[in-house]
């Protein structure tokens, strides 16, 4: 089978991903034949690099267009006008997941729990739940903990304010306020479509993080830029498969997890983080289509850990795709 994979260029990452060879060694010991196409600023090129590989099937890790984490879904409507057949979640699901406001909207209509929040922008409130302090001050079309930090957990008005107006001069959109949960953190990947099960859950350990910041899982502790040079968030945690974890406890997220996946419309596979008070509530706080498929993630991990090394899971989401496409 001839596969394109078809993937931004991040700023702010590495200069060579580290997932794009390893994707590209484990398609070719499926026997698959592999190109790559960039996705950048331009339509058209973009058109002509897909039309001229014509691909049997496109692996998607576009996350953005022209820098924009809002406009992931165009990317696949367009693979759709095109007729490409490629993985991962349609522009419906990437547009439900890709807004965390919406995102919150839709599960509720399904009974699934998330934080209390609040949507403003410039003045104007799109919604407001029943907030209590401490909450979380997110950028809601961002992924990857883009636009939070130690300073995003407010416990009054004055530091609320002045965080909305930090994230409204810089991403120049609407500011989610969201109830900041204590308590453990959790990853779940779901992989398949119709009959989608959840693979084995991952905490996010913070035993040593910095006392002095909230435990969450911010930009700095996820990529390890914390501005100040020290590296501490990220020295500080670990993600790591729980052993004392009561099988009840996993079973509800892992049924939380795979609720979340058909509610959004999501296909293929992607990750859900949950948070867990001490009364044992769930609460989902991020979903992930099209999650991060480098070797060490969490849901590649994860996949290793039910069973599934790493070319195994690329052949499985190539299948799921693929069959998708036959009926």
């Amino acid at each position: 089978m001839k596969i394109v994979m078809l993937h931004t260029i991040d700023a702010l990452g590495p200069p060579v991903d580290p997932v794009l060879e390893q994707l590209t060694e484990a398609l070719h010991a499926g026997g698959h034949e592999v190109g790559r196409v960039t996705v950048d600023k331009a339509v058209q090129p973009l058109v002509t690099a897909l039309e001229q590989q014509a691909p049997d099937l496109v692996i998607n890790m576009a996350e953005s267009f022209d820098g924009k984490s809002a406009l992931e879904s165009n990317v696949t409507a367009l693979l759709n006008l095109l007729g490409c057949r490629y993985t991962g979640s349609s522009p419906a699901g990437l547009m439900l997941a890709g807004d965390k406001s919406l995102t919150k909207k839709v599960l509720s209509f399904h009974g699934i729990q998330t934080p209390q929040f609040a949507t403003l922008y410039r003045g104007a409130v799109d919604w407001a739940g029943d907030l209590t302090f401490p909450v979380i001050v997110k950028p809601p079309q961002e992924d990857a903990s883009l636009g939070i930090t130690s300073a995003s957990v407010v416990h009054s008005i004055k530091d609320l304010f002045d965080r909305i107006g930090e994230l409204q001069s810089e991403y120049q959109a609407p500011v989610l306020v969201e109830q900041f949960i204590e308590g453990r953190e959790f990853y779940v990947g779901v992989l398949g479509n119709a009959n989608a099960a959840a693979l084995p859950v991952i905490e996010m350990d913070f035993t040593g993080f910095p006392a002095d910041r909230p435990r969450i899982a911010s930009w700095a502790a996820k990529w390890g830029d914390d501005g100040e040079g020290s590296g501490a968030e990220y020295a500080g945690t670990r993600s790591i498969f729980p052993k004392e974890l009561e099988p009840e406890l996993e079973e509800r997220m892992k049924k939380v997890a795979v609720e979340c996946f058909h509610a959004l419309r999501l296909r293929d596979y992607a990750r859900i983080d949950l948070r867990v008070s001490a009364a044992g509530e769930i609460y989902v706080i991020e979903v992930n289509p099209n999650c991060y498929l480098e070797r060490g993630s969490e849901f590649a991990r994860a996949a290793k850990e039910s069973g599934l090394e790493y070319d195994a899971l690329i052949a499985r989401i190539v299948d799921l795709a693929t069959a998708r496409y036959s009926r």
